[in-house]
């Protein structure tokens, strides 16, 4: 079941999330940064069980970021990622934003929604205040991808 996610589900998603970061898959969120952004996730479950996660996150009036993507692996390869992007990209247009991009290692799965790779510069400086309580900054490795709504 596809559904934005509750407070009661912030611990599971920092779980799952965890999982990913100590790999250096992704950036880790802290407790306190997930309850604060508890409405920006969508969340896909069965029987109780947390399958994945992803986060539409808000920059500027034109502008959002797809984010904190993560399925758990033993739901992998079974539309989990898919559904919950494509829920982002939904609300996005719902709320009248032109722009989505993402940082990722996974450009051909964000390809298949329209995501073109572009150079990290391209994106407004606003987007990196994430980037800076990253291990990897300033040396990101991750790929910058756009699309436009």
């Amino acid at each position: 079941m596809l559904r934005k996610a509750q407070i009661s589900d912030v611990k599971e998603i920092q779980k799952l999330l965890t999982h990913y970061a100590s790999r250096g898959d992704m950036l880790s969120r802290s407790l306190s940064e997930l309850y604060e952004a508890v409405r920006d996730f969508y969340i896909i479950e069965e029987d109780g069980r947390l399958l994945g996660v992803s986060a539409l996150h808000i920059v500027w009036e034109d502008l959002a970021e797809v984010r904190s993507v993560a399925v758990s692996e033993d739901a992998g390869r079974k539309g989990v990622g898919t559904r919950v992007v494509q829920a982002c990209i939904d609300e996005a247009r719902e709320l009248g934003l032109k722009r989505l991009f993402c940082l990722t290692y996974k450009p051909d799965f964000f390809a298949r929604f329209g995501f073109r790779i572009v150079d990290k510069s391209e994106l407004p400086h606003k987007v990196w205040g994430d980037c800076i309580k990253c291990v990897k900054f300033p040396d990101c490795d991750e790929i910058a991808m756009i699309v436009d709504l």
